[in-house]
């Protein structure tokens, strides 16, 4: 039997009088059940459940998608910046207070990156503020409660020029490219990402000095474009608080300068990542949030955004909504344009679909009884063949994937055949990620210790660990 619905006292805060809100209205416009909201405002079901409860932070975007979806004439946006609008005001006037005096404040009207104001277009040419400052007045300030000044500042800075040039904008684009590269190649760690620590910590500061008006796009651009490689860089080495920072930062860059498609990207980023740690219904959020106004992306993108709601789904064990995302993704990849993409999107190609959507079908497979294997494992096959040398990486996550499918569901003798190719490809990495996945196929070969060629590949996978 269904469970009875949790009772609600609006009197209790403001968050569980906007949940009371929602519900009410929900039930009066005919959506019975969460479920049925959840789909036509394009969230997860516990995304409307947690809401209601008081318990989750209604994403800013949703409000709008729920006035529209109960015909309540702007009441849910008016209700966030009460509920929760008042909250971000009080954390940053307390911040404010905490300053020294002398600190410069922030110049009203700078943008979403300069200014608290929500406004997506720029109004000028921002006065030189502290990267303190702009960390606290953004959404950025609704990270993790870190240090971020000391996060991103280091010390034995290069100096700053006087103001912002396309001499930086170039530069900011070169390392880019070049950290994209390395990273794909070797994997985030060792030089490759003190790379991009530096090449953040010098970015965030550039954030400071004045930028001509004619060059603010670009600036912004480039600086969304470094943050999603340098963050893809931390993520892949475990260190979470700096990638999503660096996601962050993107995101925020990418919407001023009204970038959609470094917007999705970013937003993939942190999807993808709060899957990693444990937050699925985390990820549904970041990636429906790319999801809005899809018009604006490319199928390409499209495709990479249904796919990590397919993986979230996946991890949620809930086979017809991983299904249909992955379906959504399959679609959407149909239409893909090579030439209308970015250039930094041409790695999403059909090695890179093969290999992101076999990981939504591996959870199914080896998590939900009954799912057949078969479907993730010609996915990982088709992406282990298709990855050329210049994506390492994603080829040996994919093989060692593939033979942990085999060691779970098939035949643990041609598991230890194709998870030995795995080990040559992700021996020489760099990457936590790759590491773990490893480790994951070691603990499906201790199942049988019966088994030579399982207890040989389990020995093999210590020693590689251990160097």
């Amino acid at each position: 039997m269904p469970q009875p619905e949790k009772a609600l006292d609006p009197s209790n805060s403001p968050q569980e009088w906007f949940g009371h809100e929602l519900r009410l209205r929900r039930k009066e416009r005919g959506f019975r059940t969460a479920a049925s909201l959840a789909g036509e405002v394009q969230v997860s079901v516990d995304v409307i459940l947690k809401i209601e409860k008081g318990t989750y932070r209604c994403p800013r975007d949703l409000a709008p998608r729920l006035d529209e979806a109960l015909g309540t004439g702007g009441l849910f946006m008016r209700a966030w910046a009460m509920v929760y609008g008042d909250a971000d005001k009080r954390a940053a006037e307390a911040d404010k207070r905490g300053r020294r005096p002398g600190n410069r404040n922030p110049v009203a009207g700078a943008g979403r990156i300069l200014d608290a104001d929500t406004s997506s277009v720029s109004t000028g040419s921002p006065e030189p503020v502290d990267r303190r400052s702009f960390f606290a007045v953004g959404s950025l300030a609704a990270l993790a409660p870190l240090d971020l000044a000391h996060l991103m500042g280091g010390t034995g800075q290069l100096p700053l020029p006087k103001k912002i040039t396309s001499r930086e904008i170039q530069q900011l684009l070169s390392i880019a490219d070049g950290l994209h590269s390395w990273d794909h190649a070797h994997g985030g760690g060792g030089l490759v990402g003190e790379l991009a620590t530096g090449a953040m910590q010098w970015a965030v500061r550039l954030l400071s000095l004045d930028c001509p008006e004619s060059l603010r796009q670009q600036f912004l651009t480039a600086i969304a474009r470094l943050g999603i490689v340098a963050g893809a860089s931390h993520f892949d080495t475990y260190e979470h608080d700096q990638a999503r920072v660096s996601f962050k930062v993107a995101v925020e860059c990418a919407e001023e300068a009204r970038d959609w498609h470094l917007r999705a990207k970013g937003c993939s980023f942190l999807a993808r990542q709060a899957i990693w740690v444990g937050d699925p219904d985390g990820g549904l959020t970041h990636a429906e949030k790319g999801l809005v106004r899809s018009d604006r992306l490319t199928a390409t993108e499209r495709a990479m955004l249904h796919t990590a709601r397919a993986r979230a789904f996946g991890k949620l064990r809930n086979p017809r909504e991983t299904l249909a995302a992955v379906g959504a993704a399959d679609d959407a990849f149909a239409q893909r344009r090579p030439d209308q993409d970015p250039p930094w999107m041409a790695y999403y190609d059909e090695a890179q679909h093969n290999g992101d959507t076999a990981h939504a079908l591996f959870d199914l497979a080896v998590g939900v009884d009954g799912y057949n294997p078969q479907h993730a494992g010609q996915r990982f096959q088709a992406a282990v063949r298709g990855h050329d040398p210049a994506f390492t990486r994603s080829r040996a996550i994919s093989c060692t994937k593939l033979a942990s499918l085999v060691m779970a569901k098939g035949d643990p003798r041609e598991a230890a055949d194709i998870g030995h190719k795995a080990i040559a490809l992700a021996g020489p990495l760099t990457s936590r990620r790759a590491a773990d996945d490893l480790r994951e196929l070691g603990r499906y070969a201790s199942r049988h210790k019966e088994i030579q060629e399982a207890a040989v590949l389990r020995e093999r996978i210590t020693a590689t660990l251990q160097t």
